[in-house]
């Protein structure tokens, strides 16, 4: 079933004493700012494949047990199947006088089939049943993500194989550093993600626990196969407290936070799109595709979707602290509080993917400035290190007087309005009588970046077997 942005009705009048469904305790209807306050259903109601999967399992298992008659169940599985049909084609009809997704499908059921729809919330709780379809939502936002990370991954490893020899400047303090290749910076994506993907696969394995069958809070005294519910969705098995399966919504605050670090290295990756694409640096280029441009300035072309990537963080991460916030007084079990879980996640999961699936589109769409990237690598004296690596394993010095002859020729190099790789022998032998010509060879970019063979270093012969490592990997898991 597809999701759909539906209109509700406006409010029904009430049936009785307030909400037909639970009224009967009841003397009189809630007010109106009560019903506006208390109604979910224009959030909710995203929930509806997930409730009606729910409620399918639920009424299988009841008639297994015997708690329902077989005939009730086969017109309750009828009519569960019609509602899904009429959200499907959007005619479905919406009601903010009925509060929730659950409520709806209820009441809705009771027009198809009449009194047997009744018999469909025996042995559950909205508690239980709202946890569950929440939990659903949730795992299939997760697996979603799991997948468009996965692509994300395979699209810097494409660039990683075509740059893995690409100079480039690597940067601490966004000061020149030292040469690295651009396909190792490439990857280094790749492993955050990795992590961010290990993340979101350990919370779908955390959370994959079915609620349902807790009922309000204590459980039942109905002979439910809570075994049979959780196996039907695809649970690996139902929760074993009942409290704790209807008050619980760690599984999204850990949702969320996988999330929000997830968002986080995308923005750290959008900002240097944003870098790279401006002038001074023109490491890259965007195409059409992703840029826009300026309504008074004919000349501008904007790295939008990095700046609209790098901004979204903001709504990711303030889900997480909204949905903490929410939790944190909440005693057990369920309280109205709880109402307010589903917003955030709403909102920063699917906004996630939209920014894994403009990253990916990015990274594809990138087109590399080798010659501005490798100029601005030879400057800033970017072997300066190579050079106190020689004289440590040429002279035998230790590293610290090594740094600091190495600190003098910058200094001399500076001076001279040079960089330390255009110092002549005798130049650096001012510097230190004992460096000889062959300390010359370790100050070019390539030399530099070809001696980084260490494991997870920069060499291109490294950047070519990290590449086909994770080839190996990503496109098998694919």
């Amino acid at each position: 079933m597809t999701e759909r942005t539906l209109k509700t009705s406006t409010p029904a009048p009430q049936v009785g004493a307030g909400n037909a469904l639970w009224g009967g305790r009841f003397e009189a209807g809630p007010g109106a700012i009560m019903e506006e306050i208390n109604a979910s259903i224009d959030v909710d109601k995203r929930l509806a494949t997930q409730d009606i999967s729910g409620s399918l399992a639920h009424v299988a298992m009841l008639a297994a047990t015997g708690i329902v008659t077989e005939d009730d169940a086969a017109r309750i599985s009828e009519g569960l199947h019609t509602i899904a049909g009429e959200i499907e084609a959007g005619t479905f009809p919406f009601s903010r006088a009925l509060e929730d997704i659950h409520m709806n499908i209820e009441a809705r059921l009771k027009d198809l089939i009449g009194e047997p729809a009744g018999r469909l919330h025996t042995a559950r709780s909205r508690n239980d049943q709202v946890a569950t379809d929440f939990k659903l939502w949730v795992r299939d936002a997760l697996d979603g993500l799991d997948a468009e990370l996965g692509d994300l991954q395979r699209a810097f490893v494409e660039v990683a194989e075509r740059h893995a020899a690409t100079i480039m400047p690597g940067f601490t303090h966004l000061q020149s550093a030292q040469p690295v290749t651009f396909g190792h910076h490439c990857l280094a994506y790749v492993e955050m993600i990795a992590r961010d993907r290990g993340r979101i696969r350990d919370a779908r394995h955390r959370m994959n626990e079915s609620p349902l069958g807790a009922a309000a809070l204590a459980g039942t005294a109905f002979p439910i196969d809570r075994e049979m519910t959780a196996s039907a969705l695809g649970f690996e098995g139902p929760m074993h407290n009942s409290l704790d399966a209807v008050s619980s919504r760690d599984f999204a605050l850990e949702a969320l936070a996988a999330a929000a670090i997830a968002a986080t290295h995308l923005s750290r990756f959008a900002e240097e799109v944003v870098i790279w694409c401006s002038a001074p640096f023109g490491f890259v280029k965007l195409s059409d595709q992703f840029t826009t441009g300026s309504s008074i300035m004919p000349q501008k072309k904007n790295p939008d979707a990095a700046e609209l990537v790098r901004a979204k963080v903001g709504r990711i991460v303030g889900a997480l602290n909204t949905l903490l916030i929410v939790m944190k007084g909440v005693p057990l079990a369920y309280s109205k509080d709880m109402q307010e879980d589903k917003p955030p996640l709403f909102d920063a999961l699917p906004a996630l993917s939209l920014c894994v699936r403009a990253s990916a589109g990015m990274v594809r769409d990138l087109t590399v400035n080798e010659d501005a990237m490798r100029a601005l690598a030879s400057k800033g004296h970017t072997t300066a290190t190579d050079l106190a690596d020689w004289l440590v394993r040429t002279l035998g010095l230790p590293f610290r007087e090594a740094h600091h002859i190495t600190g003098a020729a910058v200094l001399a190099a500076d001076r001279k309005g040079k960089e330390i790789a255009e110092l002549t022998l005798a130049e650096l032998q001012e510097v230190d009588g004992r460096i000889t010509e062959d300390a010359l060879t370790v100050l070019t970019v390539d030399r530099s970046v070809a001696s980084r063979t260490s494991l997870g270093g920069t060499a291109p012969e490294r950047v070519r077997e990290e590449a086909a490592r994770w080839r190996a990997v990503l496109w098998a898991d694919a």
